[in-house]
């Protein structure tokens, strides 16, 4: 454990006491995360809360240390805090088994954090902290590995560039549709179509085909993509039934029965597969099973009992919220995904996955490396010290790659500045309290934002603004629908982010608005109250083609996502050719024994 003065021999005076006061928070204890605790805690850090809505299985074993087998199931924050601990009993730990992206962690949240540290592997998360973070003025460690790739960087906001300065396209598998949709020959056939076709046209947007499905069709089955169409607008009728007692019942004779009786009635499409077969909604209900294990394969049974309550679950969810997206870690559209896709499996005479196969592959799950994960962890660290020691400028993003020609590398460079065309960090993020969401209306709201003066002015009134949350159209002149609905109605709670942008002045910074908790006794003679007037510098309105900017950020993965303007292939190609060799002078170079 380091002393006060080998901290300060680290990293200057004052350090110890920086560390020893600050209060950090760690999203994620896993691979990377349970390196990243154990280093906090012997290196000076006290005040550590950590947060995870996964619980501990058996392949985590191998590469996350402060687990044993004992843990399986257990909670993986509740579990690697009280391990740290053990190291450090002085430490003021605290865990929480929950989704960040839940309605509770609201930037009064995230403000109570002098540092945040991002070990997840899940795209939609890290945005979603990121912004956050913006919100909230506080700095972040964003990293990721992906076998021997890793990189870390720091991201604060209106001096960095932040996690979606850059496009981050997700890794792509196409499959043809009517593949998908009527023929599937294997294990990842039913799952893409758990996930991408029947989840997202039950409970979530089904906007456009996403992902892992596309619209190529095989020959001579164009009358069958027709009727794959009109499948569609059955399913999305059939949502009308949602939070019924036979729903799942309804959504089972659908998918499980009529549809593989038509399927069935096109014999030329069987003359060279082995033909489907229908399953019985009430012949598996009368079936008696064991209740499921994660490494064993699901019977037909525990597939029908899981899906039966899944659906309502899920059901209930929908009604209640927005739109549901798929998330390896939210163990709801898990289940789903794993009984649909293995009843599928079933019907189509396809071998089966357990519930933790079918995780991997739906979450893109890649292997990790137990080293790799350490030496991120430790890079993590001395750059979240200097960033809460204002050092920015002392602070790099650091590249983590492997060449079997040479030794592995860590390649850093400079952080850089934010992207004028980011449609994130290019933002005003002001902080909303209402006195009661239930009695304030959207049209209140508006009235409010158009009263403003001086340089409060936001330069918006009703008759420029459009007002969006998420890929939800709230109000714009031509759309006005939602005016009289209370916030509450609209799902506008803590935690929620409403974008508010000028239609008519492109130059008018747009503001994200960040909903937080209710007014306070002090301001109870306000409804509605904006804190936090801050204008971003330099703002380059977003252009209707974005023009390519030298910086550019590629996804190899969740996992792993790269900044700036160097690439891991560049990293490699500078040991394999020696006119580049001059890329990096001494101090960006780092060979590691």
């Amino acid at each position: 454990m380091r002393t006060n003065s080998q901290i300060s021999a680290l990293f200057g005076p004052g350090a110890a006491t920086r560390l020893a006061t600050a209060r950090v928070l760690v999203v994620g204890a896993g691979g990377i995360g349970c390196e990243l605790l154990k280093n906090l805690s012997v290196s000076g850090f006290h005040h550590i809360h950590a947060i995870d809505l996964d619980t501990i299985d058996l392949s985590n074993l191998n590469r996350q240390f402060l687990f044993q087998r004992k843990h399986i199931k257990k909670p993986k924050a509740h579990v690697a805090t009280a391990a740290i601990k053990a190291f450090n009993p002085s430490l003021d730990t605290s865990a929480m088994q929950a989704n960040i992206k839940d309605e509770q962690f609201d930037v009064d949240w995230f403000g109570q954090f002098a540092l945040v540290f991002n070990a997840l592997d899940n795209l939609e998360a890290r945005r979603h902290v990121n912004a956050m973070c913006l919100a909230a003025r506080v700095p972040l460690v964003e990293s990721g590995t992906a076998g021997y790739l890793g990189q870390v960087t720091v991201i604060k906001g209106g001096e960095t560039e932040c996690f979606d300065c850059h496009p981050k396209p997700a890794e792509k598998r196409s499959f043809p549709v009517c593949t998908i949709r009527s023929t599937p020959t294997a294990p990842i056939h039913c799952i893409v179509w758990a996930k991408n076709y029947l989840f997202v046209q039950l409970f979530g947007e089904p906007l456009e085909e996403k992902g892992e499905v596309v619209e190529e069709v095989e020959a001579g089955q164009e009358e069958e993509l027709k009727a794959l169409k009109e499948e569609s607008g059955a399913l999305a009728a059939l949502s009308e039934a949602m939070g019924g007692d036979d729903f799942a019942q309804r959504i089972f004779n659908k998918v499980f029965c009529h549809d593989i009786r038509r399927l069935l009635s096109m014999s030329d499409m069987w003359a060279q597969r082995q033909p489907p077969r229908v399953l019985d909604y009430d012949e598996l209900e009368n079936q008696a099973c064991d209740p499921p294990a994660d490494h064993s394969n699901l019977s037909m049974a525990q597939a029908f009992i899981l899906f039966r309550e899944s659906c309502h679950t899920l059901a209930r969810r929908r009604l209640e919220g927005s739109p549901l997206a798929f998330d390896k870690d939210d163990q709801d559209t898990l289940d789903f995904v794993t009984a649909t896709a293995s009843l599928r499996s079933y019907a189509f005479f396809i071998d089966q996955k357990s519930p933790f196969e079918v995780k991997a592959m739906a979450g893109n799950i890649i292997p990790a490396i137990a080293t790799t994960n350490a030496i991120v962890a430790g890079m993590m660290v001395t750059q979240g010290v200097l960033a809460l020691a204002g050092r920015l400028d002392e602070c790099h993003t650091a590249y983590l790659s492997y060449n079997t020609k040479r030794p592995r590398c860590v390649i850093r460079e400079s952080l850089s500045k934010p992207s004028l065309l980011c449609p994130v960090c290019r933002r005003r993020y002001l902080t909303l309290r209402l006195a009661d969401p239930a009695k304030t209306i959207l049209g209140d709201l508006l009235d409010y934002i158009g009263c403003l003066e001086g340089d409060m002015t936001l330069g918006m009134s009703r008759d420029n603004i459009s007002v969006v949350e998420g890929s939800r159209l709230l109000y714009d002149p031509d759309y006005d629908s939602n005016c009289s609905r209370s916030m509450q109605d609209l799902c506008l709670v803590p935690g929620k982010m409403v974008t508010f942008a000028n239609e008519d002045d492109s130059d008018v910074v747009p503001v994200i608005l960040s909903i937080a908790r209710p007014l306070t006794k002090e301001n109870s003679g306000l409804d509605i109250l904006i804190e936090g007037f801050e204008y971003i510098p330099e703002f380059v309105p977003l252009p209707q083609q974005p023009l390519k900017e030298e910086c550019s950020a590629t996804a190899v993965d969740n996992n792993l996502i790269e900044f700036g303007k160097r690439s891991i292939d560049d990293v490699n190609e500078v040991f394999e050719s020696p006119s580049k060799k001059h890329a990096f002078d001494s101090e960006d170079l780092v060979i590691l024994d």
